[in-house]
């Protein structure tokens, strides 16, 4: 199985403020759905409680929520306590490429015990004030794809999609 994470991230590591997103890249929403549609998709508690209600759980993906809250409980979702118990939910159903979806913590925690083979990323090509950061993905990962889009009317920044796959 193809452990992959899809993320936004502003030139600063910014990808989030005040429990949302600090933009609006409608281009960027559609990526990340057509990107993870049909898959399971793996969040944290806070990133998930962060979607708006009316979307949660995400439509058409398998939904799987990690966290530490006994109890926890996400109608509609799958409720772990650890990202290779998720995984592993994912392996088991038979699932052929899985998404990191968020927020910090998961992203840091996955990068730093190197699960991730995959990573589709949405550059956006300005300095964002947030209080979330992605994290250090560290060194062997290779550009593989990548789309350019200047800003509109629609799309206040410049961003860029970027498929970058691990060496190894």
């Amino acid at each position: 199985m193809i452990i992959s994470a899809i993320a936004a991230v502003a030139d600063n590591g910014t990808i989030g403020k005040d429990g949302g997103l600090p933009w609006h890249l409608p281009d960027d929403m559609k990526f990340f759905q057509r990107t993870t549609v049909n898959h399971y998709v793996i969040t944290g508690r806070k990133n998930y409680e962060s979607i708006p209600e009316r979307f949660r759980p995400l439509p058409n993906r398998t939904n799987i929520v990690v966290t530490r809250a006994e109890g926890y409980k996400a109608p509609g979702a799958l409720v772990c306590r650890s990202i290779e118990e998720a995984l592993d939910m994912a392996r088991n159903a038979g699932e052929t490429e899985c998404f990191i979806i968020g927020g910090g913590q998961v992203y840091e925690e996955a990068f730093e015990k190197k699960l991730i083979h995959r990573i589709y990323l949405t550059s956006v090509h300005a300095e964002i004030v947030g209080d979330v950061k992605f994290p250090s993905i560290g060194k062997g990962w290779k550009e593989v794809w990548t789309e350019h889009h200047k800003a509109d009317a629609k799309h206040e920044f410049p961003f860029t999609f970027k498929v970058l796959q691990h060496l190894n």
